[in-house]
């Protein structure tokens, strides 16, 4: 007997809201997925605005687009099975992620799921960061331990989004860490030229490396900090960005270089532990020029990259997969990777009475 969840996932590049209606099968102790279908929901100009902004809002702002980001994302889930008359037994969203530093066991994740499940009528389970940081971890990476037991036949799962995150087993126990920013610094220099994104890496491809600037990023503390350990946009805009723009250098230059230095960190992670085998994910699989720069700097690895539904919406199915496991009351955040106390199984259900 198989169940159908919806997996929501905002990241931080702000390019949509990723839908996924993933079934799941258990045999012999072991998990099934298929995605039936997904779907993309870019936003509008509108909200893309209200979420850049929302970190720098009053309390009152800040709540009411919580409610209605909530309404928003319920919208979706209507629209999308609607439109591919299927049906979900539950949704799982991650929400998006408007402050985390969990330093000071703070990670908020925006979209009320009160509101999604009142728009949508389906039971829907959020907020999954919330019990690891009391519990004194990082919160994140979420999706290690459904790398684990979905694609557990990868020595290690590389997915680079906003933000590039690995995670493999190490001595019989999960890690998982941010590796380094991504597409949520690539997208700045790329919107410089007009461009949402440098489709394939093209523009990077006709920059020259700059090499003060590169050695600068390689030397930044975080990269010498053993994990268990994450990035934020607010570390990107704190740490990240002044460094860059104490450059003045070109737009294909800053791409070159950024995806050297994105390439040269990853490859780093993958030397280290001498993994052999990665499944690659996230937007950052379909730029060429970057994949072509990680292979140069780890040319023993055999870099895998999965079909286009995979690639796209890996992290939706997980997060649906973390709320089937929510409903089962199985632990779903490994203090292997985060850091917190113990293992925990975090998110919030709001049900829908018929």
């Amino acid at each position: 007997m198989g169940i159908n969840i919806l997996g929501i996932m905002s990241g931080t590049s702000l390019d949509g809201v990723d839908l996924a209606l993933c079934r799941f099968t258990e045999n012999k102790n072991a998990w099934n997925y298929e995605i039936i279908e997904a779907n993309t929901y870019p936003y509008s100009d509108g909200w893309r605005k209200r979420l850049e902004e929302t970190s720098l809002s009053d309390a009152f702002t800040f709540a009411s687009t919580h409610i209605a980001y909530g309404h928003l994302l319920g919208s979706y889930v209507k629209d999308f099975l609607l439109n591919h008359k299927l049906k979900a037994d539950y949704v799982a969203s991650h929400g998006h992620t408007v402050f985390h530093q969990p330093d000071k066991q703070i990670s908020i994740q925006i979209g009320d799921g009160a509101s999604i499940a009142a728009e949508c009528r389906i039971p829907t389970i959020c907020d999954f960061r919330s019990m690891d940081v009391a519990l004194g971890g990082q919160g994140a990476p979420l999706v290690p331990i459904g790398d684990k037991l979905l694609f557990g036949t990868f020595d290690a799962c590389l997915n680079i989004g906003g933000f590039a995150n690995i995670s493999f087993d190490k001595h019989n126990q999960r890690i998982a860490f941010d590796t380094s920013p991504a597409n949520i610094v690539l997208n700045l220099f790329a919107l410089d030229k007009g461009y949402p994104f440098d489709k394939g890496g093209l523009i990077a491809r006709n920059g020259s490396i700059n090499q003060d600037l590169l050695t600068d990023l390689n030397n930044l503390n975080y990269y010498h900090i053993e994990p268990p350990k994450s990035l934020g946009k607010e570390w990107v805009d704190n740490v990240m960005l002044p460094l860059l723009k104490t450059y003045n250098d070109t737009t294909e230059n800053y791409l070159r270089t950024f995806s050297e230095h994105i390439a040269f960190q990853n490859a780093s992670i993958i030397r280290k532990y001498q993994l052999k085998n990665v499944l690659i994910t996230g937007g950052g699989a379909k730029n060429v020029y970057l994949i072509e720069r990680i292979k140069a700097y780890a040319p023993d690895a055999g870099l895998f990259l999965p079909d286009e539904n995979i690639i796209d919406y890996k992290e939706a199915l997980i997060f649906a997969f973390l709320g089937l496991l929510r409903l089962k009351q199985e632990n779903n955040c490994l203090n292997s990777v985060t850091g917190a106390q113990k293992d925990n199984c975090g998110g919030c259900i709001y049900h829908i009475n018929p």
